[in-house]
């Protein structure tokens, strides 16, 4: 071990974070879970990456790699390991005008990039969220509000480049290493670090963006109309549909709708928009013409000892109006957990199930449970979570990685079904044949 830190000593030029140092109660924690790593490298450039993950793997201490922070299962962190931090290697460059392409640093958060993009014009399909870093949410999918017009984040991503197990950088794309290529989209961060990411942006203009809310007693059925609606809107329409909110009345909270218009025409956002208005007693609206930057929202950091505990799954086709109704009886119970449904479908399901390891292609909606509060709260919410997921189960299938707060292996066979993963574990046998990168929801080397 003193070699081996010896070693990281002299090739580490960024910094490194111990127990004990001013810095390390801020450094060890991710957004969402506390940890005690015994040290926290914070990377200035790619061959600081390479140098901490041959530490790592030299020493045989488990490592983690930190984007945003904010994966729900903590995964930028742990206890004891190392912990790769990207956030200095943040940089978003436009480097083709005519091709809108874009290159962004392995650390950067999505609402870094969306301020960068906006002076040029432009935007990529990601997330909802400011502070979420674009690694993380591109590995595993990237549902935004552009997503049904634009697809999944991963589906913009031309090229990236990794720093491997072995500690060498690799570059992947459809022509170079398209396995790898092939497995990154969808596979997580089980096959390297990624230093640098490789985007096709588009053009973007002000988009219509709010929500339309109507009282909880309507959920039942705008919930139904609205998933309706969704079937046959146009694709610049992407919505969701929250309820249960347990910071605005639990089962009394109003049905919000989110809606994100991707154009700046009034008429034809009225046209898409205002059926939603229809389908019961409107009770706030404030959807209104803003930059598409703007749509994205600070994510709260909740303090110690608070826990959140989010699942999600997939429906869609004659199963979804059985979902809804479950989790519409959900949201009006004692206590309910709060409820999210995404729309998806439009541009998602138009790529091959078979082109990249995101293998839910199909799916309508996705949606989510979250109970949040001190593990108590939590623990004592899980009896009532677990019986409305087994109501939910025969409606429902599959998960998204990025809205999980556990990894078991239950949790992986749910976000990769077998061919996918199969294929996933061939290419993590070449490229981590020992099985460095755990921090995620784990394809072992079989």
């Amino acid at each position: 071990m003193s070699s081996a830190l010896e070693t990281l000593r002299r090739d580490f030029g960024g910094d490194i974070v111990e127990p004990g140092s001013a810095e390390y109660a801020s450094a060890s924690r991710s957004v969402l879970v506390t940890g005690s790593p015994a040290w926290v490298l914070r990377p200035r450039s790619v061959g600081d990456v390479r140098a901490g993950v041959r530490f790592a793997a030299g020493a045989g201490l488990r490592l983690s790699v930190r984007g945003g922070g904010h994966a729900f299962a903590g995964f930028g962190t742990n206890d004891g390991g190392v912990v790769i931090d990207l956030g200095a290697l943040a940089s978003v460059e436009v480097t083709d005008k005519e091709r809108h392409l874009v290159r962004i640093g392995g650390g950067a958060t999505w609402g870094q990039v969306a301020t960068a993009l906006a002076p040029h014009g432009l935007a990529i399909s990601s997330g909802d969220t400011k502070g979420v870093g674009v690694g993380g949410l591109t590995l595993s999918g990237g549902i935004g509000w552009k997503v049904r017009k634009h697809g999944l984040a991963l589906d913009n991503l031309v090229a990236a480049e990794l720093v491997t197990a072995d500690g060498e950088t690799v570059r992947a794309s459809a022509r170079e290493n398209p396995e790898l290529f092939w497995a990154i989209r969808g596979g997580g961060g089980n096959f390297g670090i990624v230093t640098a990411f490789a985007f096709a942006a588009h053009p973007t203009t002000d988009v219509f963006f709010g929500r339309i809310a109507f009282p909880a007693r309507e959920a039942a059925a705008v919930l139904q109309g609205w998933a309706d609606l969704l079937r046959t809107a146009p694709e610049e329409l992407t919505s969701v549909a929250e309820f249960a909110n347990p910071f605005a009345g639990g089962p009394e909270a109003p049905v919000e709708i989110r809606v994100a218009f991707d154009g700046d025409d009034p008429e034809r956002a009225a046209g898409a928009i205002d059926p939603i208005r229809r389908l019961g007693t409107v009770i706030d609206d404030d959807v209104a013409p803003r930059p598409f930057a703007d749509t994205l929202v600070e994510g709260a950091t909740p303090p110690p000892g608070f826990r959140v505990f989010t699942r999600s799954a997939f429906t869609g086709g004659d199963a979804a109006p059985a979902a809804l109704k479950v989790l519409a009886e959900a949201g009006a119970s004692e206590r309910p957990p709060f409820i999210a449904v995404r729309s998806v479908g439009g541009a998602v399901s138009r790529v091959a199930p078979d082109a990249t390891a995101y293998a839910h292609r199909q799916a309508e909606l996705m949606f989510t449970t979250t109970v949040a509060g001190p593990e108590p709260v939590v623990e004592a919410a899980r009896p009532a979570l677990e019986a409305l997921w087994a109501k939910l189960a025969p409606h429902a299938g599959g998960a998204y990685a990025n809205f999980l707060a556990t990894a078991t292996e239950e949790d992986v066979a749910a976000v990769y079904p077998a061919p996918t993963y199969e294929r996933l574990a061939a290419v993590k046998r070449q490229y981590d044949p020992g099985n460095l990168f755990t921090g995620n929801h784990n394809i072992r080397p079989r």
